[in-house]
């Protein structure tokens, strides 16, 4: 309404108003123009019939859109002005489908989020209202400042000015110590949006042993976020596709990606995508992406991809809706502006369309394949100093060789179940409680052999190894 007024003021118009409670008005005014403009067709043909150019903003219209005479009165309002002078604006959700036979009257405009220089309005607006009433300090350095817009950015105004109150409110003073709380109103703003997870950089406590291909492939991409790079005119890297045994870290690389970067991280369940109503998942999608627009720089993680764009039959089954998110992304990952990285990861790489992996779509496809020794080694040693365990006090070399052909969340399991082990016998971690550990487990490896010697045979020359070869078990 705030930009609709500035609006209205820009091009001379007078600014009216309607809602199924208050009828046709004026901003500010108590009383409709005539009590009986309550009724959607009656307000559309008093505002038809008023002799100023206006520029109607009409709130609950799409609740009655349906109804043949509203369909009429809009017709016959865009045939009436269709040169000027008056304009009828239409609110609702970015999701609001447009009725057929309105499509063509009907021009949709959806609404940015607020960008760096809205956010620091917002911000100062919000804490000037909040000094009229009570006395408060603000503590923050330019570098502070530029923080905190970056953990507001995605949120829309109302949250902005929420997040700022709600900061503020609570020892009356904004500082530094105020971003972590943003950002942990943002991640819960996000997730209530019930498509993303948001983790912030700093929260993000990702360790990844191994990789080395990869490892050196992220050090050398960072360089993309470089001025130098920006004045050789090189686009930012735009992303990975990890693919893989499962339980080897793909997830563990995409959280992996953001930290060393020092990004904020976004997760996208491509399960959530989906909706039993037309049209809904493909609109799911599009909210997603702009979320993570918003946000940039960031890295948006698309877990497990085949499930939103998996191959097979004709496409019947859904009514084409995986083809149709499928042309969505494809067309969003070509043509995106903002830098938003993406990690996909994909378990069963055969099932991805042929489209989503020639060359060109991601920087780059690594394959994960299962630990080396030497990995398996460091996962042991990961795993145990996370959980308070002094990895010198046990025969990592041995446990390493016991752990063949164990992925890398089997052996995080081992050491867990050999934990409790501990707890419930009173004694010490030791070497031999983790091998009775590994021992009693029977790694994906060998129960399901097949599959995982047919993904390596797939994978063997046609992606690029994360980590090196030499070690590996084949």
């Amino acid at each position: 309404m705030e930009l609709l007024a500035e609006a209205a003021e820009d091009l001379d118009l007078k600014l009216f108003e309607w809602s199924l409670t208050g009828g046709l008005r004026r901003p500010g005014e108590e009383r409709p123009l005539e009590g009986r403009t309550v009724q959607a067709g009656l307000a559309l043909q008093h505002a038809m019939d008023l002799q100023v150019p206006a520029l109607f903003v009409f709130k609950d219209l799409s609740a009655h859109w349906e109804e043949p005479t509203i369909v009429r009165f809009l017709k016959d309002f865009e045939n009436r002005f269709s040169q000027g002078p008056s304009v009828l604006v239409i609110l609702g959700s970015p999701g609001l489908e447009i009725p057929v036979s309105l499509e063509s009257v009907i021009h949709r405009h959806v609404l940015a989020l607020p960008g760096p220089e809205e956010l620091e309005q917002i911000v100062n607006a919000t804490l000037q209202s909040l000094a009229s009433r009570i006395v408060l300090q603000v503590e923050l350095s330019d570098a502070d400042r530029d923080r905190l817009l970056q953990a507001l950015s995605g949120l829309t105004a109302n949250q902005v000015r929420q997040a700022i109150a709600r900061a503020v409110l609570e020892d009356r003073r904004l500082d530094a110590a105020d971003i972590a709380a943003t950002q942990r109103h943002k991640a819960a703003a996000v997730r209530d949006g019930g498509l993303l997870e948001f983790h912030a950089a700093e929260e993000n406590r990702a360790d990844l042993g191994g990789f080395e291909n990869l490892q050196a492939w992220l050090k050398r991409a960072a360089l993309g976020f470089s001025a130098e790079a920006r004045a050789m005119r090189l686009d930012p890297p735009r992303g990975v596709l990890l693919v893989g045994v499962p339980g080897c870290g793909k997830s563990l690389a995409a959280k992996t990606i953001a930290r060393q970067w020092g990004l904020p991280l976004l997760k996208l369940d491509a399960g959530r995508l989906y909706d039993k109503y037309i049209g809904e998942s493909e609109k799911n999608f599009l909210r997603a992406t702009a979320m993570a627009e918003a946000i940039a720089p960031c890295v948006l993680w698309i877990d497990e991809m085949e499930k939103a764009f998996a191959t097979g039959g004709d496409g019947g089954s859904d009514g084409g809706t995986a083809q149709r998110t499928l042309g969505l992304f494809l067309t969003w990952l070509q043509e995106k502006k903002e830098t938003v990285f993406l990690a996909a990861t994909a378990n069963q790489i055969h099932r991805l369309p042929p489209e989503l992996l020639r060359k060109g779509r991601f920087d780059e496809i690594f394959f994960i394949d299962l630990p080396n020794a030497e990995e398996r080694r460091v996962i042991f040693a990961i795993h145990l100093s996370r959980r308070n365990q002094d990895p010198a006090g046990v025969d990592l070399d041995r446990l390493a060789v016991e752990s063949e052909p164990f992925s890398g969340a089997e052996i995080e399991q081992a050491v867990i179940a050999a934990l409790y082990e501990c707890l419930a016998r009173r004694c010490g971690l030791s070497t031999e409680v983790l091998v009775v550990e590994l021992r009693r487990t029977v790694p994906l490896a060998v129960s399901r052999r097949e599959e995982i010697e047919q993904l390596r045979a797939f994978a063997a020359g046609r992606f690029v190894a994360a980590s090196v070869a030499e070690g590996r078990q084949t």
